[in-house]
C-alpha cells in the first residue's frame, strides 16, 4: 500500500529504493514531478478560469494521478521485469484521458453509447483502476468493486426483487465511462475541484512556515498552564491539521516536535503519542478545509462547502475543548512541570514577527464568507501565500519549493484519488441497478422503522467500513447506502450526513486501523495499541458528539437561535462532564462512584431529545444532570488537598 502519510513521501521513496539504477530513480522523479506540477496547473486553470466540461476535466486528472501512481510503486519492485509491468501501466493510465477529449463531441452525438474502441478503452481504465485501488488503499475496495461488476453482469441470475436483468460490457462502459455516473462521477470531480486545490493550498502555507506560526501560537496560549506542552499540541495539530485534513500526516508533521517536548516534561510515551494521535484526528473536523469526506459531503446533500464546514465548526470546537480537559487533567495528576520556554512573551513576538503568515488562511476564511466558491477562496488563498512569502528572508521559496509542495500534494492524494475511482464504480453499478435504493429499504427494515436502531447499525456500519477503507470511500458507500434511510425516518440531510462522517473518523484512533495512533507510537516509541487504547479515551467525545447531531441538531447550527443557543450549552457541559468522567482525576484521583456520577450527569445534561423540548422528564433530567455536575465540582473544589495545589494553573 502506498505510504502517502508522510508528506515527503515520494523523496523517502526515491532514497529507499534499493533495486532501481540511480539514472532510473531521476527519470522517474523528473517525470514524476512534470506529472505534478501538470496536475497542479490543470487543477488551477480549472478552478480559476473554468469552462472545462466535467467529464473531460475528472478523466484528464484521473489519467495523471493514476499514472503517478503506477511510477511511485514501479521503484518498490524488485525485478526489472516488474518496474518495466508499472511503467507500461503508468502508459496505459494516461490513455483514457486523452481518449476521451480526442473523441468528446463524438461521444455526445451518439448519446453516450458506447462502441467497440470505447470498450477497449474501458477494460484498459478498469484494469488500471483495480491496479491503483490495490497498490494504494488495499483489498477490501477490490472485494467490493468485484461484487459490484459480478451483480451488474449477472444480475439476471438473481431470483426475487435483487435481481434485475443485466447489463452487459457495452451498458457498463456507457454508465461507468462515458458519463459521470461512473468512475468519472460526482466523488472524482470532488478530488480535482476541492481535495488536489486545498492540498495544494495546505503544503504551499507549511512551506512558508504557517504551521510553525500555529505551533508557536498555541504554546504562546498554554504555555505557562501546567502540562502546557500537551496542550501547546493539542491546539496546534488541531490547527495545522485544519489546513491538511489528513490525520496521519498532522502526526508525522507536527508530532516530531510535540511528542519530545511532551516526554521532556514528564509526559509518557504512550501518552504523549496518544495525545498527538487524538488532536491530529481534529484536523479532519476542524474547518475550513477538514478532511476529503467534508467536500463531498457537500456536493453529495446538493449544499455549499461553507455551509458544511460552518455546521461543522462547533462540534470541532466540542472535541478540543473535550482533548483540552483530558490532557489537563493528566498533566495536573502526573504533577507535570510548565514549559519555561513558552507564554505570553512566546505569544506576542510570533504575532509581531510572524502573523503575517496567517494572510492567506484570512484570505480563505474571508471569502468563503463574503459568498465566493471554495474553489476561488483556495486559489486567491494560494496567491496570496505566494505573495507574502516574500517579505521576510526565512519564507521566501523558489521554483523547486513550488515543485516539491506539487509532489507532496499529489502524494498524499494518490490514496484518495483510488478511493473515489473504486467508490465512483460501486456508487455506479449501485445506481444502474437500482440496489442502492433496496438496501435504504433493507436498512429501514432491519431496523424495524426506528430510527435508533438505525443510528447504531448505522454507526456499527461506519466504524466497520472505516476500519477496512478510507474515509472518503467509507462516507461514499454509507451516505448512498445508509443516508437515505436515516432522512426518510425524519432526520436533516446534514445531520444525517455529519453522523456518517464522525463514525468514520473514528478508526483513526481505534484498534485495530488506529493509523494516527500507530504513526505516533512509531514517534514516541510507545507500545502502538496501547497508544491507540489511550487515544481512543482521550477522543471519546467523537463517539458522543454523533448522537447529539440527532438529539440536538443546533450544534451544527441548524434550528432557531434559542434551539442553537441551548443546544451548545447543553452539549458543553455534557462534553465536560464527561471528559473529567473519562479522566478520573479532578484536583485528586477520583472513586469509580464519583467517575460514573460525573458520566451520568454528562447523559442527562444530553438527553436524547431536542434542546428546547421543555417536558416535565426532559426538563427534569436536565436539571437533575446539571445540578450533579455543578455539585460534583463544588464538592471537589472545597475538598481539595494541600498537596494536590502544586497541580493548580
Amino acid at each position: 500500500m502506498l505510504n502517502s502519510g508522510s508528506s515527503n513521501g515520494f523523496q523517502s521513496l526515491l532514497l529507499e529504493s534499493k533495486f532501481a539504477g540511480g539514472k532510473e530513480r531521476l527519470a522517474v522523479s523528473l517525470l514524476f514531478s512534470v506529472i505534478a506540477a501538470g496536475i497542479a496547473g490543470l487543477v488551477l486553470y480549472g478552478a480559476y478560469y473554468g469552462g472545462i466540461t466535467a467529464l473531460l476535466l475528472r478523466s484528464a486528472f484521473f489519467s495523471l494521478v493514476a499514472a503517478a501512481a503506477m511510477l511511485f510503486y514501479a521503484l518498490r519492485y524488485k525485478s526489472v521485469a516488474g518496474r518495466g509491468a508499472f511503467y507500461l501501466l503508468t502508459l496505459l493510465a494516461l490513455i483514457p484521458g486523452p481518449y476521451l477529449w480526442h473523441n468528446y463531441i463524438d461521444i455526445v452525438m451518439r448519446g453516450a453509447m458506447s462502441i467497440g474502441q470505447d470498450r477497449w478503452i474501458f477494460m484498459a481504465l478498469i484494469a488500471v483502476v483495480f491496479v491503483f485501488v490495490r497498490i494504494a488503499v488495499g483489498r477490501a475496495l477490490i472485494i467490493l468493486m468485484t461484487l459490484a461488476f459480478l451483480y451488474a453482469y449477472f444480475g439476471d441470475a438473481i431470483p426475487g426483487k435483487y435481481g434485475h436483468s443485466g447489463y452487459d460490457l457495452s451498458r457498463l462502459t456507457s454508465t461507468l465511462m462515458l458519463s459521470t455516473e461512473g468512475v468519472f462521477g460526482v466523488p472524482m470531480g470532488v478530488a480535482v475541484e476541492y481535495i488536489f486545490l486545498f492540498g495544494l493550498f495546505g503544503a504551499i502555507l507549511t512551506k512558508i512556515g504557517t504551521g510553525e506560526v500555529f505551533v508557536d501560537i498555541a504554546r504562546g496560549v498554554t504555555g505557562r498552564v501546567q502540562g502546557g506542552p500537551g496542550l501547546s499540541a493539542a491546539l496546534s495539530s488541531a490547527l495545522l491539521g485544519s489546513l491538511n485534513g489528513s490525520a496521519v500526516a498532522n502526526v508525522v508533521t507536527t508530532g516530531t516536535f510535540t511528542i519530545p517536548l511532551m516526554k521532556r516534561v514528564g509526559y509518557s510515551a504512550k501518552l504523549a503519542g496518544a495525545i498527538e494521535a487524538a488532536a491530529s484526528s481534529a484536523g479532519q473536523i476542524m474547518p475550513p478545509v477538514m478532511g476529503a469526506a467534508a467536500f463531498l459531503m457537500a456536493e453529495m446533500i446538493g449544499i455549499p462547502y461553507a455551509e458544511v464546514a460552518l455546521a461543522a465548526l462547533v462540534p470541532a470546537l466540542l472535541y478540543i475543548f473535550a482533548l483540552m480537559i483530558a490532557v489537563r487533567l493528566e498533566a495536573g495528576r502526573l504533577n507535570l512541570a510548565r514549559d519555561t520556554g513558552a507564554g505570553l512573551q512566546l505569544l506576542l513576538t510570533t504575532l509581531k514577527t510572524k502573523s503575517y503568515l496567517l494572510l492567506p488562511l484570512v484570505v480563505l476564511i474571508g471569502l468563503m464568507i463574503s459568498g465566493k466558491s471554495p474553489t476561488q477562496a483556495a486559489v486567491m488563498g494560494i496567491l496570496a501565500g505566494l505573495a507574502v512569502c516574500p517579505w521576510k528572508k526565512e519564507t521566501r521559496i523558489n521554483m523547486f519549493d513550488l515543485i516539491s509542495a506539487c509532489k507532496e500534494t499529489l502524494t498524499s492524494t494518490l490514496p484518495i484519488v483510488a478511493a473515489v475511482a473504486a467508490a465512483g464504480v460501486i456508487i455506479g453499478v449501485l445506481n444502474l441497478t437500482g440496489m442502492g435504493l433496496m438496501l435504504s429499504g433493507l436498512i429501514i427494515e432491519l431496523g424495524d422503522g426506528n430510527l435508533w436502531a438505525v443510528l447504531l447499525l448505522t454507526a456499527l456500519a461506519s466504524f466497520v467500513l472505516g476500519m477496512g477503507l478510507p474515509t472518503s470511500a467509507a462516507y461514499l458507500l454509507l451516505a448512498v447506502l445508509v443516508a437515505p434511510a436515516m432522512t426518510q425516518l425524519g432526520m436533516e440531510a446534514l445531520s444525517a450526513h455529519m453522523f456518517i462522517f464522525y463514525f468514520g473518523l473514528v478508526s483513526a484512533i481505534t484498534p485495530p486501523v488506529a493509523l494516527a495512533a500507530y504513526a505516533a507510537a512509531t514517534i514516541s516509541g510507545a507500545d502502538a495499541n496501547e497508544t491507540a487504547v489511550e487515544s481512543m479515551r482521550l477522543g471519546f467525545v467523537k463517539l458522543l458528539v454523533p448522537f447529539l447531531f440527532v438529539t440536538m441538531p443546533g450544534v451544527l447550527l441548524i434550528g432557531t437561535t434559542t434551539s442553537v443557543i441551548a443546544a451548545i450549552t447543553f452539549a458543553t457541559l455534557a462534553t465536560a462532564s464527561m471528559s473529567i468522567g473519562f479522566s478520573g482525576w479532578l484536583r485528586e484521583p477520583l472513586s469509580w462512584l464519583t467517575r460514573l456520577l460525573y458520566v451520568v450527569a454528562a447523559v442527562l445534561i444530553a438527553w436524547p431529545a431536542a434542546a428546547t423540548d421543555t417536558s416535565i422528564a426532559v426538563l427534569g433530567a436536565r436539571i437533575i444532570g446539571i445540578v450533579l455536575f455543578a455539585g460534583l465540582l463544588f464538592k471537589a473544589s472545597i475538598q481539595t488537598k494541600p498537596n494536590t495545589m502544586k497541580a493548580e494553573v
